[in-house]
Protein backbone atom coordinates (compact mmCIF):
# COMPACT_ATOMS: atom_id res chain seq x y z
CA UNK A 1 0.00 0.00 0.00
CA UNK A 2 2.83 2.40 0.88
CA UNK A 3 4.63 1.55 -2.36
CA UNK A 4 1.44 2.21 -4.35
CA UNK A 5 0.86 5.53 -2.56
CA UNK A 6 4.45 6.62 -3.17
CA UNK A 7 4.14 5.72 -6.85
CA UNK A 8 0.84 7.63 -7.18
CA UNK A 9 2.25 10.79 -5.59
CA UNK A 10 5.47 10.57 -7.57
CA UNK A 11 3.70 10.17 -10.91
CA UNK A 12 1.18 12.84 -9.87
CA UNK A 13 4.01 15.32 -9.31
CA UNK A 14 5.71 14.43 -12.60
CA UNK A 15 2.51 14.71 -14.62
CA UNK A 16 1.80 17.93 -12.75
CA UNK A 17 4.65 19.37 -14.83
CA UNK A 18 2.90 18.07 -17.94
CA UNK A 19 -0.31 19.78 -16.84
CA UNK A 20 1.55 23.06 -16.29
CA UNK A 21 3.06 22.81 -19.75
CA UNK A 22 -0.27 22.03 -21.40
CA UNK A 23 -1.86 24.87 -19.41
CA UNK A 24 0.52 27.40 -20.99
CA UNK A 25 -0.62 26.48 -24.48
CA UNK A 26 -4.26 25.47 -24.11
CA UNK A 27 -5.30 28.02 -21.51
CA UNK A 28 -2.85 30.92 -21.71
CA UNK A 29 -2.41 31.34 -25.50
CA UNK A 30 -5.32 29.15 -26.64
CA UNK A 31 -3.11 26.95 -28.83
CA UNK A 32 -3.94 23.23 -29.35
CA UNK A 33 -0.40 21.83 -29.11
CA UNK A 34 -0.14 18.08 -29.70
CA UNK A 35 3.65 18.07 -29.94
CA UNK A 36 3.84 17.35 -26.19
CA UNK A 37 3.17 13.69 -27.02
CA UNK A 38 6.61 13.72 -28.62
CA UNK A 39 8.30 16.05 -26.13
CA UNK A 40 7.69 13.76 -23.17
CA UNK A 41 9.63 10.79 -24.62
CA UNK A 42 12.15 13.29 -26.06
CA UNK A 43 13.03 14.38 -22.53
CA UNK A 44 13.28 10.75 -21.43
CA UNK A 45 15.40 9.78 -24.45
CA UNK A 46 17.75 12.74 -24.03
CA UNK A 47 18.38 12.25 -20.32
CA UNK A 48 18.79 8.47 -20.70
CA UNK A 49 21.28 8.79 -23.54
CA UNK A 50 23.29 11.48 -21.76
CA UNK A 51 23.46 9.48 -18.53
CA UNK A 52 24.47 6.35 -20.45
CA UNK A 53 27.37 8.33 -21.91
CA UNK A 54 28.57 9.46 -18.49
CA UNK A 55 27.10 12.97 -18.41
CA UNK A 56 26.18 14.35 -14.98
CA UNK A 57 22.46 13.59 -14.25
CA UNK A 58 21.61 17.22 -13.44
CA UNK A 59 23.26 18.44 -16.64
CA UNK A 60 21.56 15.63 -18.54
CA UNK A 61 18.20 16.82 -17.23
CA UNK A 62 19.01 20.37 -18.33
CA UNK A 63 19.83 19.05 -21.82
CA UNK A 64 16.45 17.29 -21.85
CA UNK A 65 14.67 20.57 -21.06
CA UNK A 66 16.60 22.36 -23.83
CA UNK A 67 15.67 19.59 -26.28
CA UNK A 68 12.00 19.99 -25.36
CA UNK A 69 12.18 23.75 -25.79
CA UNK A 70 13.70 23.29 -29.25
CA UNK A 71 10.84 20.95 -30.15
CA UNK A 72 8.33 23.57 -29.04
CA UNK A 73 10.21 26.19 -31.02
CA UNK A 74 9.91 24.01 -34.14
CA UNK A 75 6.14 23.77 -33.68
CA UNK A 76 5.95 27.53 -33.19
CA UNK A 77 8.03 28.27 -36.29
CA UNK A 78 5.93 25.90 -38.42
CA UNK A 79 2.83 27.76 -37.30
CA UNK A 80 4.10 31.33 -37.29
CA UNK A 81 6.50 31.48 -40.22
CA UNK A 82 5.21 28.71 -42.50
CA UNK A 83 1.55 29.53 -41.78
CA UNK A 84 0.69 25.92 -40.88
CA UNK A 85 -2.42 25.45 -38.77
CA UNK A 86 -1.54 25.11 -35.09
CA UNK A 87 -3.10 21.68 -34.65
CA UNK A 88 -1.33 20.32 -37.74
CA UNK A 89 2.00 21.92 -36.75
CA UNK A 90 1.88 20.06 -33.44
CA UNK A 91 1.01 16.77 -35.15
CA UNK A 92 3.90 17.19 -37.60
CA UNK A 93 6.38 17.85 -34.79
CA UNK A 94 5.04 14.94 -32.74
CA UNK A 95 5.34 12.61 -35.74
CA UNK A 96 8.89 13.72 -36.50
CA UNK A 97 9.94 13.36 -32.85
CA UNK A 98 9.13 9.65 -32.92
CA UNK A 99 12.00 9.12 -35.35
CA UNK A 100 14.19 11.67 -33.58
CA UNK A 101 13.77 9.88 -30.25
CA UNK A 102 14.82 6.55 -31.74
CA UNK A 103 17.83 8.28 -33.30
CA UNK A 104 18.81 9.76 -29.95
CA UNK A 105 18.60 6.45 -28.11
CA UNK A 106 19.81 4.30 -30.99
CA UNK A 107 17.02 1.83 -30.22
CA UNK A 108 13.36 1.93 -29.09
CA UNK A 109 14.18 1.85 -25.36
CA UNK A 110 17.05 2.33 -22.91
CA UNK A 111 17.39 0.98 -19.35
CA UNK A 112 18.86 3.13 -16.58
CA UNK A 113 19.21 0.41 -13.95
CA UNK A 114 22.09 1.02 -11.54
CA UNK A 115 22.85 4.35 -13.24
CA UNK A 116 23.23 7.63 -11.32
CA UNK A 117 20.22 9.96 -11.55
CA UNK A 118 19.08 13.21 -9.93
CA UNK A 119 17.53 11.07 -7.20
CA UNK A 120 20.21 9.99 -4.68
CA UNK A 121 17.83 7.39 -3.21
CA UNK A 122 14.22 6.20 -3.43
CA UNK A 123 13.48 7.90 -0.12
CA UNK A 124 14.40 11.30 -1.55
CA UNK A 125 12.41 11.02 -4.80
CA UNK A 126 9.17 12.57 -3.56
CA UNK A 127 10.90 15.45 -1.78
CA UNK A 128 13.02 16.32 -4.81
CA UNK A 129 10.02 16.09 -7.14
CA UNK A 130 7.91 18.23 -4.80
CA UNK A 131 10.68 20.85 -4.59
CA UNK A 132 11.05 20.97 -8.39
CA UNK A 133 7.30 21.25 -9.03
CA UNK A 134 6.72 23.93 -6.38
CA UNK A 135 9.73 25.93 -7.63
CA UNK A 136 8.36 25.85 -11.17
CA UNK A 137 4.86 26.84 -10.05
CA UNK A 138 6.28 29.84 -8.15
CA UNK A 139 8.48 30.77 -11.13
CA UNK A 140 5.46 30.61 -13.47
CA UNK A 141 3.43 32.80 -11.11
CA UNK A 142 6.11 35.48 -11.22
CA UNK A 143 6.63 35.09 -14.96
CA UNK A 144 2.94 35.34 -15.87
CA UNK A 145 2.69 38.47 -13.70
CA UNK A 146 5.68 40.08 -15.46
CA UNK A 147 5.56 42.28 -18.56
CA UNK A 148 6.34 39.34 -20.87
CA UNK A 149 3.84 37.14 -19.06
CA UNK A 150 1.08 39.73 -19.34
CA UNK A 151 1.84 40.06 -23.06
CA UNK A 152 1.58 36.29 -23.35
CA UNK A 153 -1.77 36.24 -21.61
CA UNK A 154 -3.00 39.12 -23.76
CA UNK A 155 -2.19 37.14 -26.90
CA UNK A 156 -4.47 34.35 -25.73
CA UNK A 157 -7.24 36.67 -24.54
CA UNK A 158 -7.37 39.09 -27.47
CA UNK A 159 -4.80 38.72 -30.29
CA UNK A 160 -6.08 41.68 -32.30
CA UNK A 161 -5.91 44.06 -29.34
CA UNK A 162 -2.46 42.70 -28.44
CA UNK A 163 -1.18 43.50 -31.92
CA UNK A 164 -2.57 47.02 -31.57
CA UNK A 165 -0.46 47.53 -28.44
CA UNK A 166 2.68 46.36 -30.21
CA UNK A 167 2.85 42.77 -28.96
CA UNK A 168 4.53 40.42 -31.44
CA UNK A 169 1.99 37.61 -31.43
CA UNK A 170 4.18 35.15 -33.32
CA UNK A 171 7.14 35.51 -30.96
CA UNK A 172 4.87 35.17 -27.94
CA UNK A 173 3.41 31.94 -29.30
CA UNK A 174 6.87 30.52 -29.95
CA UNK A 175 7.91 31.50 -26.41
CA UNK A 176 4.87 29.79 -24.88
CA UNK A 177 5.34 26.66 -26.97
CA UNK A 178 9.03 26.48 -26.04
CA UNK A 179 8.30 26.83 -22.32
CA UNK A 180 5.45 24.34 -22.52
CA UNK A 181 7.43 21.64 -24.29
CA UNK A 182 10.43 22.31 -22.06
CA UNK A 183 8.30 21.54 -18.99
CA UNK A 184 6.88 18.41 -20.60
CA UNK A 185 10.39 17.25 -21.56
CA UNK A 186 11.48 17.86 -17.95
CA UNK A 187 8.61 15.63 -16.84
CA UNK A 188 9.74 12.96 -19.29
CA UNK A 189 13.33 13.17 -18.04
CA UNK A 190 12.27 12.86 -14.38
CA UNK A 191 9.95 9.98 -15.28
CA UNK A 192 12.81 8.09 -16.96
CA UNK A 193 15.13 8.72 -14.01
CA UNK A 194 12.52 7.65 -11.45
CA UNK A 195 11.27 4.58 -13.33
CA UNK A 196 14.68 3.54 -14.61
CA UNK A 197 13.99 3.42 -18.34
CA UNK A 198 13.17 5.48 -21.41
CA UNK A 199 10.91 4.23 -24.19
CA UNK A 200 9.90 5.76 -27.50
CA UNK A 201 6.20 5.08 -26.75
CA UNK A 202 6.14 6.90 -23.39
CA UNK A 203 4.39 9.94 -24.85
CA UNK A 204 1.20 8.17 -25.94
CA UNK A 205 -1.74 10.03 -24.42
CA UNK A 206 0.39 12.71 -22.74
CA UNK A 207 -1.81 15.54 -24.03
CA UNK A 208 -4.95 13.81 -22.73
CA UNK A 209 -3.37 13.30 -19.31
CA UNK A 210 -2.41 16.97 -19.20
CA UNK A 211 -5.90 18.07 -20.18
CA UNK A 212 -7.50 15.70 -17.69
CA UNK A 213 -5.36 17.13 -14.90
CA UNK A 214 -6.25 20.71 -15.89
CA UNK A 215 -9.96 19.92 -16.08
CA UNK A 216 -9.97 18.14 -12.73
CA UNK A 217 -8.03 20.99 -11.11
CA UNK A 218 -10.45 23.57 -12.45
CA UNK A 219 -13.42 21.49 -11.31
CA UNK A 220 -11.98 21.40 -7.77
CA UNK A 221 -10.83 25.03 -7.47
CA UNK A 222 -13.74 26.56 -9.37
CA UNK A 223 -12.22 30.07 -9.50
CA UNK A 224 -10.42 31.06 -12.71
CA UNK A 225 -7.29 32.82 -11.54
CA UNK A 226 -3.72 32.34 -12.80
CA UNK A 227 -2.25 31.48 -9.40
CA UNK A 228 -5.15 29.23 -8.47
CA UNK A 229 -5.07 27.59 -11.90
CA UNK A 230 -1.38 26.73 -11.59
CA UNK A 231 -1.93 25.13 -8.20
CA UNK A 232 -5.03 23.46 -9.62
CA UNK A 233 -2.89 21.78 -12.30
CA UNK A 234 -0.90 20.03 -9.59
CA UNK A 235 -4.01 19.13 -7.58
CA UNK A 236 -5.69 17.81 -10.72
CA UNK A 237 -2.68 15.69 -11.62
CA UNK A 238 -2.56 14.13 -8.16
CA UNK A 239 -6.31 13.45 -8.29
CA UNK A 240 -5.97 11.97 -11.76
CA UNK A 241 -3.23 9.55 -10.73
CA UNK A 242 -5.19 8.66 -7.58
CA UNK A 243 -8.33 7.94 -9.61
CA UNK A 244 -6.35 5.82 -12.06
CA UNK A 245 -4.68 3.85 -9.26
CA UNK A 246 -8.02 3.32 -7.49
CA UNK A 247 -9.76 2.17 -10.67
CA UNK A 248 -7.00 -0.22 -11.73
CA UNK A 249 -6.38 -1.68 -8.27
CA UNK A 250 -9.99 -2.13 -7.24
CA UNK A 251 -11.62 -5.51 -7.81
CA UNK A 252 -15.04 -3.83 -7.85
CA UNK A 253 -14.61 -2.38 -11.35
CA UNK A 254 -12.64 -5.28 -12.84
CA UNK A 255 -10.52 -2.92 -14.92
CA UNK A 256 -7.12 -3.71 -16.40
CA UNK A 257 -4.07 -1.65 -17.38
CA UNK A 258 -5.30 -1.75 -21.00
CA UNK A 259 -8.36 0.27 -19.90
CA UNK A 260 -6.20 3.27 -18.96
CA UNK A 261 -7.17 5.41 -21.97
CA UNK A 262 -10.87 4.71 -21.46
CA UNK A 263 -10.59 5.71 -17.79
CA UNK A 264 -8.79 8.90 -18.77
CA UNK A 265 -11.48 9.79 -21.30
CA UNK A 266 -14.15 9.17 -18.68
CA UNK A 267 -12.39 11.42 -16.17
CA UNK A 268 -12.17 14.23 -18.71
CA UNK A 269 -15.88 13.92 -19.48
CA UNK A 270 -16.73 14.02 -15.77
CA UNK A 271 -14.49 17.04 -15.21
CA UNK A 272 -16.26 18.86 -18.03
CA UNK A 273 -19.82 17.89 -17.11
CA UNK A 274 -19.86 18.09 -13.30
CA UNK A 275 -19.01 21.83 -13.05
CA UNK A 276 -21.78 22.61 -15.53
CA UNK A 277 -24.27 20.57 -13.52
CA UNK A 278 -23.20 22.23 -10.28
CA UNK A 279 -23.35 25.65 -11.94
CA UNK A 280 -26.87 25.10 -13.20
CA UNK A 281 -28.18 23.88 -9.85
CA UNK A 282 -28.50 27.31 -8.15
CA UNK A 283 -30.27 28.70 -11.22
CA UNK A 284 -32.91 25.99 -11.04
CA UNK A 285 -33.42 26.66 -7.34
CA UNK A 286 -33.85 30.36 -7.96
CA UNK A 287 -36.35 29.75 -10.76
CA UNK A 288 -38.42 27.46 -8.59
CA UNK A 289 -38.34 29.94 -5.74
Amino acid sequence: MIILLTSVIGLGLIYGLVALGVYLTFRVINFPDLSVDGSFPLGAATVATCIMHGVDPVLSTVFAVIAGMLAGCVTGCLHVYLRIMGLLAGILTMTALYSVNIRIMGRPNVALLDMATVFPSHASELWILLGIVLAIIIALMFFLASHAGLALRAVGANPLMSRTYGVHIGKMKILALSLSNGLVALAGALFAEMQGFADVSLGTGTIVIGLASIMLGEAITGVRNIKIDLIGCLIGSLLYRSAIAFALNSSIFGLQASDLNAITAGLVVLALVIPRLLGSLPKRVRIRG
